[in-house]
């Protein structure tokens, strides 16, 4: 079996637990991205699906086992899923019966691609404590403009090391306001 991560955050530059068979490429799925998750264990803003937002590009690697169980719980580990959680590891393909918009983008997309399934990140929005809530633009901003020392550093390098070619909304503001702007040559 042929699996494809789909990733447009740190799973391109830290992949961590995934063991890839090939190196990140362009071309992903166009998905709706934006920065919308305050992370649990550091002080990003992460890129997360996002309902509503703009679709934008993301990237695409193989996996380098033909397990489909292996593979999404690498995934798991790699993005520190609690068990009971296993629905934030989005799966299209090999008989897998998710349909929302974004599995029937991935997938359509799958099919031109010469693999049997695709593997991603399903993890929510998350703002103040609350999964599911979507931080407005001004709440982003001063989120971020609230951070002070390494905090505002790592949530900058995050922010920054996203692929240029991923402009979400909330980007375009963070560079404005910010001076964030895209790291060259990320992925």
């Amino acid at each position: 079996m042929k699996i494809i991560c789909i990733a447009w955050g740190s799973l391109i530059w830290r992949p961590g637990q995934l063991v890839l068979a090939s190196d990140w490429h362009a071309g992903g799925p166009l998905l709706p991205l934006e920065f919308a998750r305050d992370s649990d264990d550091s002080d990003e803003l992460a890129l997360v699906l996002c309902n509503g937002a703009a679709p934008v590009p993301t990237y695409w690697a193989r996996m380098a086992t033909d397990d489909l169980d292996v593979a999404k719980a690498q995934l798991q580990q790699r993005e520190k899923i609690a068990a009971d959680r296993p629905e934030w590891v989005g799966c299209i393909g090999a008989a897998q019966d998710r349909h929302d918009a974004v599995s029937d983008t991935i997938g359509n997309w799958l099919a031109a691609h010469d693999a049997d399934c695709a593997i991603w990140t399903a993890i929510p929005p998350k703002f103040h404590h609350q999964n599911g809530r979507v931080p407005t633009e001004a709440e982003a901003i001063a989120f971020l403009t609230s951070l002070r020392g390494e905090a505002r550093v790592t949530a900058e390098d995050y922010i920054r090391r996203v692929p240029a070619d991923i402009m979400t909304a909330y980007r375009v503001r963070f560079g404005e306001l910010l001076h964030w702007t895209p790291l060259p040559c990320t992925a």
